[in-house]
């Protein structure tokens, strides 16, 4: 499951290089590929479907990532964050939403001023490229902070794992991670 999300995510990117190249681009000027060890040496081609689509609305047609799209639909942030200008997005998979415990999880998704607060603060602004991460501090459309991690192919937010990182959308970078942060 997580590989054709994966797959999914970097044949989305490897849509995107072109058109977004200069939102993607490292110090050389040239755009940088997704990271991370759950991307797949090869893309999806079914995803060309979702080229130049806005980040909500390019999630939707992820399957593994239905878990977070439903909560923002349920939130009313869809549309928000589908018409947000340079946005970063930590994606947490369906997997990173069913190590919840379900009541929990259902308590969360039942009170809409929770959900939002957990789910903006998934979203930093600016589109973060790779490079920025570096020991990063990211102040979240929440008004939290996250802390990234790491270099390469391997960085954390907080206590997640990026397992595919630097996938482009029309207006936001995408970093999929295998846990759902909360806010202090």
């Amino acid at each position: 499951m997580k590989r054709s999300l994966l797959a999914a995510a970097l044949a989305l990117a490897t849509t995107f290089v072109g058109a977004n190249a200069a939102s993607a681009a490292s110090s050389t000027g040239a755009p940088e590929a997704p990271f991370g060890p759950g991307c797949p040496a090869a893309a999806d081609a079914n995803v060309a479907a979702i080229a130049g689509q806005p980040v909500a609305t390019a999630a939707s047609r992820i399957p593994e990532l239905s878990t977070l799209v439903g909560a923002l639909k349920e939130a009313g942030l869809a549309d928000k964050l589908n018409t947000a200008q340079d946005i970063t997005v930590f994606a947490p998979t369906n997997e990173a939403f069913a190590a919840i415990p379900k009541g929990t999880l259902d308590k969360v998704l039942a009170n809409r001023q929770a959900l939002t607060k957990i789910l903006t603060y998934h979203v930093a602004e600016g589109r973060q490229a790779p490079a920025d991460l570096a020991d990063a501090r990211l102040t979240t459309l929440e008004g939290g902070r996250l802390t990234v991690r790491g270099s390469g192919d391997s960085y954390t937010v907080n206590t997640a794992k990026v397992v595919c990182g630097n996938v482009p959308t029309g207006n936001a970078s995408v970093y999929v991670i295998d846990k759902v942060l909360m806010p202090e």
